[in-house]
């Protein structure tokens, strides 16, 4: 059965049993897991950080920032839950989801770039990779 709404249970370590419609937060691990939207009952663990989802408290419920999506699940489902709701988002395309991946990659990239500036070799070396990565695809 589809959820349509979450609420939020603040928690020091995941139960090994999840309930539908709950958002699970461990803010001292930085994580958070729910069971997909879809209804199928698989666990979703999304890792909370600057690099990676966000999550905030809202009146209406918790939001979990980006979408969240199921690729690597049979349903594929994708979807945002914000302010304790779901709104569905439609389903990607194996190229999206790749161009989603590269994206997620140069976020990451960039975040750490900013706290540690990588030195010539480092920019050299990631050069190389970027030009080798574009003749593969």
């Amino acid at each position: 059965m589809k959820t349509s709404n979450f609420i939020l249970r603040r928690v020091r370590f995941m139960p090994d049993t999840l309930e539908p419609g709950v958002l699970y937060v461990s803010e001292q691990y930085r994580t958070a897991q729910h069971l997909c939207a879809c209804g199928c009952g698989a666990k979703i663990r999304t890792p909370l950080g600057s690099t990676e989802w966000t999550f905030t408290d809202t009146a209406g419920g918790p939001t979990l920032s980006p979408s969240i999506g199921n690729w690597q699940q049979a349903c594929q489902s994708h979807y945002l839950i914000k302010g304790g709701r779901v709104r569905w988002v439609g389903k990607w395309t194996e190229k999206q989801i790749r161009a989603g991946r590269r994206q997620e990659h140069k976020r990451r990239q960039a975040y750490y770039d900013a706290l540690y500036p990588p030195g010539i070799l480092q920019r050299i070396r990631r050069w190389l990779k970027s030009l080798f990565r574009r003749w593969n695809t």
